[in-house]
């Protein structure tokens, strides 16, 4: 991150703002259940009476546009604000509650609703194709992927209701069991492929144990917390319903590992697709050992670290 980063303290709370829907949904999930119940469903009577039916639909909905404030506070610090991308910060998070709103209505058994892939999609080709970067202070585009994340929490687990997504990172030791246990088995077909491909490259230099925790609480909630919850949690999680639990795993990995063709390449970086793609297979795994984001999120942390800090 930007090393000006911590002397700008409107930034500074603009990032918490951003990480915060993020753990307290993963370590809250009982007030993500109680949010829930602010959006009536519309088959479920009890869920539009007490408290919770006294704010307004309109406030309900609206409520993750105020995602815009958090963009006006880290974009403000470094003079780049800009109206047009305040703008856009408030129109999409109120544009993907409703059509998950939408989708809930016209599919309460959650098997899929052509609005939820219309949302995952406008999603993963806004952080794959880095369409909003200009919009963040260089070495802060994180807090633009944590931003459209954030807004995916409220539309999926508060307004969609999406069940069986397995976002909770109290870990468990059967998560450690799993997600360490999935990178092994991946690490034994991934390092000899990747060093026969030309894609992995050893090095001999031991890097500083704080380093290495480091690099791998800094992975673990910038990029697989968010990829998983999304590829496994979302994506993996409602192609299921229609796929089968193979099919939806393979199809899903394939996707993830395409949204690394361009990843570290000018072209299509077929190898890095692979290996991705392999890697997904894996990932898949962990999610589905207990439909936990928390185990595919070990794995993931795990395969990346080991991979920037000696084989990249």
């Amino acid at each position: 991150m930007n090393s000006a980063f911590g002397f700008r303290p409107g930034a500074a709370a603009g990032a918490v703002l951003l990480v915060a829907p993020m753990l307290i949904a993963a370590f809250c999930p009982a007030l993500v259940e109680r949010l829930s119940r602010w959006v009536p469903h519309p088959f479920d009577s009890s869920s539009s009476n007490g408290w919770e039916s006294t704010l307004p639909r309109i406030a309900r909905l609206a409520a993750p546009a105020l995602l815009c404030l958090p963009y006006a506070m880290v974009a403000g610090s470094f003079g780049i604000f800009r109206w047009s991308w305040f703008a856009l910060y408030a129109v999409l998070p109120l544009a993907t509650t409703i059509l998950l709103e939408r989708a809930r209505e016209s599919d309460p058994g959650s098997r899929g609703n052509w609005r939820d892939f219309v949302v995952l999609l406008a999603l993963g080709l806004a952080v794959d194709l880095r369409w909003f970067e200009p919009a963040w202070p260089r070495g802060l585009a994180a807090l633009g992927k944590m931003l459209l994340l954030d807004a995916g929490i409220f539309g999926f687990l508060v307004v969609r209701r999406l069940d069986q997504v397995g976002f909770d990172l109290r870990l468990t030791w059967q998560d450690l069991r799993h997600g360490l246990g999935e990178y092994l088995l991946y690490a034994v077909i991934a390092l000899p492929l990747g060093l026969w491909l030309g894609f992995l490259h050893l090095h001999a230099i031991l890097p500083s144990p704080w380093r290495a925790i480091g690099a791998f609480v800094f992975t673990f909630v910038f990029i697989a917390i968010p990829e998983e919850l999304f590829f496994r949690g979302w994506l993996q999680n409602l192609l299921e319903r229609r796929l089968g639990r193979i099919g939806a795993l393979l199809v899903t990995a394939a996707i993830f590992g395409l949204s690394h063709w361009n990843k570290r390449a000018i072209h299509f970086n077929w190898r890095y697709v692979l290996m991705a793609a392999i890697a997904g297979i894996f990932y898949g795994r962990a999610w589905l050992a207990q439909r936990r984001v928390g185990a595919s999120a070990l794995t993931h942390a795990s395969v990346d670290t080991t991979w920037s800090l000696w084989l990249r």
